[in-house]
């Protein structure tokens, strides 16, 4: 009973995942909307130069940010710049990462939420969900967060001046080129965000599920059946995507900075990333991108539990 879980889940969540793929991309290059790019300004002739009084000044010129747009804007730039098939740019690494991630958060959930329902009642609290998805989430986390930040890595490398860009090929072209370059520590970094995100994130969404779900059906709303299914997994993404979004942000900048060989990274750690993104774009700027992010965990949280409510459904007799 114990794979069952594993493989139903991870069914699931390769199909939502592939399926939201395009929405999580354009939320990522939303998220990094008024980052400070990578210098690239030392390429520029002198000619270019603005003078001023200081002397180091034509090493440093300042432009103004580019203004923000919204997600529907932000996809016709990719698709116009780069193509439609951009907007699969790292769905390798979304594959891989469910594979990990996803099948070992929805697995071990339901482990722990079989383990702690009440035999007579049939029945588990709310805190016991909550509980079983922070831990669920949390190892999920740890074991997928390589293919996580390989996935950042595709999904932002659009943005990038070409100079600049990684080009990586596929996920294991990405984990091997960042272990090569940057020490296979590198395939860690931002994890302690990846876990605090994915515990947010998973006893949010399957907890709100299961919750939605019973309510909806002791209630007598509507029968146990798809409009059951979509109201409550829907419900669910936007209880996910209010939690998870300020630790989100923190997570696609820290994974996504480029540190050069004998430079201070541009973010020490994520209350540095946190602090900085505050001091520099407001505190609202840790719900950037909350609406490409809405957009992405609904579809992407329906999907999932409805493909997960059909999977149960031909496999209950195995």
């Amino acid at each position: 009973m114990g794979f069952k879980g594993f493989f139903e889940g991870g069914i699931a969540s390769i199909v939502a995942g592939c399926s939201t793929h395009p929405l999580d991309l354009i939320k990522v290059r939303m998220q990094l909307q008024g980052e400070a790019p990578a210098p690239a300004f030392q390429t520029l002739r002198p000619a270019l130069a603005f003078h001023t009084t200081a002397g180091h000044a034509h090493h440093h010129i300042s432009l103004p940010p580019p203004p923000r747009v919204g997600p529907v804007a932000v996809g016709a730039r990719i698709i116009q710049q780069e193509g439609v098939a951009a907007l699969f740019s790292g769905v390798s690494a979304t594959v891989l990462r469910q594979t990990l991630y996803s099948t070992t958060r929805m697995g071990l959930y339901d482990i722990l939420k079989q383990k702690w329902t009440d035999p007579n009642s049939n029945n588990i609290p709310l805190t016991r969900k909550i509980a079983a998805g922070l831990i669920a989430g949390g190892v999920g986390a740890a074991v997928g967060n390589p293919a996580d930040v390989a996935m950042v890595r595709m999904q932002a490398d659009g943005r990038l001046p070409l100079a600049q860009r990684r080009n990586y090929k596929s996920v294991v072209d990405a984990i091997s080129q960042m272990a090569k370059s940057e020490g296979v520590t590198s395939l860690w970094r931002g994890s302690s965000l990846t876990v605090n995100r994915a515990m947010l994130v998973t006893a949010s969404q399957l907890a709100s599920y299961d919750q939605f779900k019973e309510i909806i059906l002791e209630k007598h709303l509507m029968k146990d059946g798809l409009g059951t299914h979509v109201t409550a997994s829907f419900a669910a993404g936007f209880v996910a995507a209010v939690a998870s979004n300020p630790v989100d942000v923190i997570k696609t900048r820290v994974m996504n900075m480029k540190v050069e060989a004998g430079m201070a990274p541009p973010y020490s750690g994520a209350m540095d990333c946190a602090m900085k993104t505050i001091r520099a774009e407001g505190p609202m700027s840790l719900y950037k991108g909350f609406i490409p992010t809405i957009s992405r965990q609904g579809p992407f949280t329906v999907v999932l539990f409805v493909t997960l409510e059909q999977v149960r459904k031909l496999l209950k007799d195995f």
